[in-house]
């Protein structure tokens, strides 16, 4: 568990299925305008129990980390962090990525997670550098990344398929200040 001062993020578990299932589905809607496609499927809890443990496998080969973002002392999952496409040797790097429950928003909640999972990815991890792709229709995101630390780097031109169509993303990256 990592702690921050409103909400700590700690890696995913089994016992966390049903609160995460329930955040998939109420939020799928808001999601789906950032996310990749997803099926019917997706929805279901035992996807979502499938997604926990191969989070948890991809953590043990240091592929990916995934970890809930909880309110302090109300234990109620907020959101979703992860680090993805962890590249070693002379890279060192890895990708973000988050969603936050859709009435969560404005909070700081996200900021708050991007740090402390920033600082994981540093101090634990040892990475150099972490990059974020985000539409440029979604500023609030690109706000969070800023406010974290995040510097923009250019736009990946039609870089991920959102609903069907390739959509740009602004690039974001943070260096490893210990580098």
């Amino acid at each position: 568990m990592i702690k921050g001062e409103n909400i700590y993020i700690r890696p995913l578990t089994i016992n966390d299925v049903n609160q995460l299932h329930l955040f998939q589905t109420e939020n799928a809607g808001f999601f789906e305008k950032y996310a990749m496609e997803r099926t019917e499927q997706f929805y279901t809890l035992d996807y979502q129990s499938s997604l926990i443990n191969k989070w948890e496998n991809d953590a043990e080969t240091d592929g990916e980390y995934h970890f809930g973002i909880f309110k302090m002392n109300q234990h109620q999952l907020v959101g979703k962090i992860n680090l993805f496409q962890v590249l070693r040797g002379s890279l060192q790097s890895a990708f973000i990525g988050y969603f936050l429950d859709k009435s969560q928003n404005g909070k700081g909640y996200a900021t708050e997670a991007v740090k402390l999972i920033t600082l994981f990815a540093f101090d634990t991890l040892k990475l150099h550098r972490i990059e974020a792709g985000v539409m440029p229709s979604n500023p609030a995101s690109i706000r969070v990344l800023e406010k974290a630390g995040y510097h923009k780097e250019g736009i990946a031109v039609k870089n991920v398929r959102i609903n069907g169509k390739w959509e740009d993303h602004q690039v974001l990256a943070i260096i490893n200040p210990n580098d």
